[in-house]
């Protein structure tokens, strides 16, 4: 029986969402990082079965036929990101809730889904300029992938006022003990 709560965190590309989720995975809270698929191209040193699961375009649209996720977004052409059903199983039949890093359309998909039992919460940079800094400073990306993540950015900050929770990320630490005690109270809550 499934019995963990779900935590959705979305941010604009750059927010310091991750960061924020990988302190919360230290905290000692009943926590685990849903893993998601993608079929874009491992960046850096992210491994499959880790970071993601990587999938090609082609298995990704046959795994969507199938019903395999949760949610998923074709975010640019062929770029597909998505939250598998049996990730989210896995997780909770061993009690533990969920962590989810998702766009903030496949944000709003869950928090439907599971209602109360989900928390959703906003990860917002301080500026568009700051994102535009942070990405550049990340070093990961070219400039035209960037202009297409700063882009992008100005979507995904209208659906902020969809989620439960908005933390503006103009100082990580500030960020991440904001993160940790709403989280914490919303995991021992009992809803």
């Amino acid at each position: 029986m499934e019995t963990g709560k779900l935590v959705i965190f979305s941010a604009p590309s750059g927010a310091g969402k991750s960061s924020v989720i990988q302190y919360l995975l230290q905290q000692g809270l009943p926590l685990q990082f849903s893993i998601s698929a993608t079929s874009r191209a491992p960046r850096g040193k992210e491994r499959n079965g880790v970071d993601y699961y990587f999938l090609t375009p082609e298995e990704f649209r046959s795994r969507i036929e199938k019903g395999d996720f949760l949610e998923y977004e074709e975010v640019y052409k062929d770029t597909f990101y998505g939250t598998l059903n049996s990730e989210v199983r896995r997780i909770t039949n061993a009690g533990k809730s969920v962590v989810f890093d998702v766009d903030v359309v496949g944000g709003c998909n869950i928090k439907k889904r599971y209602g109360d039992r989900a928390l959703s919460i906003f990860i917002q940079p301080p500026s568009i300029n700051e994102l535009r800094r942070r990405l550049e400073k990340r070093g990961t990306d070219a400039p035209e992938i960037i202009e297409n993540r700063l882009k992008k950015a100005a979507y995904e900050l209208s659906f902020a006022p969809e989620f439960d929770v908005i933390i503006v990320n103009d100082n990580l630490i500030k960020a991440q003990e904001e993160a940790l005690n709403i989280v914490r109270n919303f995991i021992e809550s009992g809803t």
